[in-house]
């Protein structure tokens, strides 16, 4: 029996964001005790380019990831080894929701209304929307769970994009019956 070719890409991407994920909590794990700090800026700039210079190579790539893509404000991040991690609370979440989502969704093959993953959207939106308006401050580990569920619903929706990507002509899914080709 073989895997069918829409799970072979979930698997593949599922790989793929778990060892973005891993990376970003193994980054300052492995760097000097609190050598890593006061990273604010702004998303879709490069901001520490020169000040991560110092940085070993494979740490550094993890930290402009970062850097380009959040916004890495202090208050709004968690702390590892005492140095900052690479992405803020929010953002980490939604990675290890989406991780968690497509695994979900490889194991379970199972449609589900894309009402119910909206849904999944809101608690993100609202705190966000909140903190954006008001002088209402959420907390990290509020952050964290928000941005989780939101990344499981965008995990989850994006194995059922897949699969339908991959759905055979004749209407019928492979993905969603958990069938599997047979060689």
């Amino acid at each position: 029996m073989r895997v069918p070719v829409a799970k072979r890409h979930m698997l593949v991407i599922e790989v793929i964001l778990s060892a973005v994920l891993l990376a970003i909590l193994l980054a300052p794990l492995t760097l000097s005790a609190g050598s890593i700090g006061g990273l604010d800026g702004r998303i879709g700039t490069l901001d520490h380019g020169e000040d991560l210079s110092y940085v070993p190579w494979p740490q550094r790539a993890v930290y402009l990831l970062g850097d380009v893509n959040c916004h890495q404000q202090a208050e709004r991040s968690f702390f590892i080894n005492d140095n900052q991690l690479p992405f803020c609370a929010r953002d980490l979440g939604l990675l290890a929701g989406a991780v968690a989502g497509l695994a979900l969704f490889i194991l379970l093959g199972r449609r589900v209304s894309w009402a119910w993953l909206l849904a999944l959207l809101v608690p993100m939106a609202v705190d966000g929307v909140l903190q954006a308006i008001t002088d209402y401050e959420s907390s990290n580990i509020l952050r964290l769970l928000t941005g989780a569920l939101a990344g499981t619903a965008a995990g989850y929706g994006a194995g059922m994009l897949v699969g339908n990507f991959f759905q055979r002509p004749d209407g019928e899914k492979g993905m969603a019956s958990n069938d599997r080709e047979v060689r």
